[in-house]
């Protein structure tokens, strides 16, 4: 038996150990929760450490609709992961072989979403995140088009550096009444008084405006375009933030090249592989304090028969939370050492 069948067998043992049941649960059995994980909405009573919730709302998106069926999706496919973690067999490194199963992580529903009343759909995402920050847990948003980043990160209640992983800067100015769409959160995000720094990352598409790029700058948020992204490469990426200090992580999964993402309507070419947005990802989760993220703009009604896209937002989600635990688990033994 090789390593990764030990490790499977391993995650096995321990999920009908911790679960009390000898379930074959193939992916497409069970009740879809993010990785299968107990679902806690009552977020009063919740002792988890990370709360995984959907934010489904696409209203904001002036193309195409359909960012909204991308929650369900992204939890279904989730579900071709075992709770019991993953195997990394590059670094020879089992992740999350206990934290799904002993309920450490979560899967706490959806915000409410009120069709046609967005100011009463922002308040209710930024209380979310809110209620879960006043608890200690880490929110986890599945969007939803990138307008819900803004109400998420504007429910937070301490100071936090954000980093934007995306095509586009997401800075356009209020015109003609439209104020919260998907191309202006950041401009909001950049003036909330708790956001530190703001730093936009991957950024290429042609169709970002040059008052958009200096109105970005001039806010202070350090702009890296994808040129400056792959020449820094990851470590550089995460070094551009001061170590140490709580940070929130938005991924627009457009970041991503467009030929990995039929299902985002907002795809770009000449963007980033896999593995150079996964190794920032670690490198940021290493270096920083993740307290939240967002993985948004996953489209399943553009997507091709398979749903890799959203399989892919769920691999994302899956590695990075993998190696935010691990590394968290790292710092609680350096303390102990020390």
């Amino acid at each position: 038996m090789n390593k990764d069948e030990m490790a499977g067998t391993r995650a096995d043992s321990a999920m009908i150990t911790l679960r009390g049941d000898n379930r074959a649960n193939r992916a497409f059995t069970g009740v879809a929760t993010f990785l299968r994980s107990d679902y806690c909405a009552d977020i009063d009573r919740m002792t988890a450490e990370m709360a995984v919730f959907g934010v489904p709302l696409d209203e904001a998106s002036p193309f195409l609709p359909g960012a909204r069926m991308a929650p369900r999706s992204v939890r279904e496919h989730s579900m071709r992961f075992s709770p019991g973690g993953f195997y990394d067999i590059a670094r020879d490194k089992h992740y999350l072989p206990t934290e799904i199963l002993t309920g450490r992580i979560v899967d706490a529903g959806d915000v409410d979403i009120l069709p046609t009343n967005l100011p009463q759909t922002l308040e209710n995402i930024a209380a979310m995140t809110r209620s879960l920050r006043r608890r200690g847990v880490i929110p986890v948003a599945i969007g939803g088009d990138h307008s819900v980043s803004y109400p998420l990160i504007r429910g937070f209640e301490e100071p936090v550096h954000v980093i934007q992983f995306d095509a586009h800067l997401d800075f356009a100015p209020a015109a003609q009444g439209m104020r919260y769409t998907n191309g202006q959160p950041f401009r909001h995000i950049a003036a909330l008084p708790h956001v530190k720094s703001l730093t936009q990352a991957g950024i290429r598409s042609l169709r970002v405006r040059s008052a958009e790029a200096q109105d970005a700058r001039g806010a202070g948020s350090r702009v890296v375009p994808v040129g400056e992204f792959r020449a820094l490469g990851p470590q550089g990426v995460a070094a551009l933030l001061p170590a140490g200090e709580k940070c929130y992580v938005s991924i627009d999964i457009d970041a991503l090249d467009m030929s990995l993402v039929p299902g985002c309507v907002s795809a770009e070419p000449d963007g980033l592989r896999y593995d150079q947005l996964r190794d920032t990802l670690c490198a940021l989760a290493a270096r920083m304090d993740i307290i939240g993220f967002d993985l948004v703009e996953v489209n399943p009604l553009l997507d091709v028969g398979t749903g890799i896209t959203s399989y892919l937002a769920a691999h994302v989600m899956v590695e990075f939370i993998g190696h935010i635990f691990a590394e968290r688990a790292a710092r609680r033994t350096c303390d102990v050492v020390t």
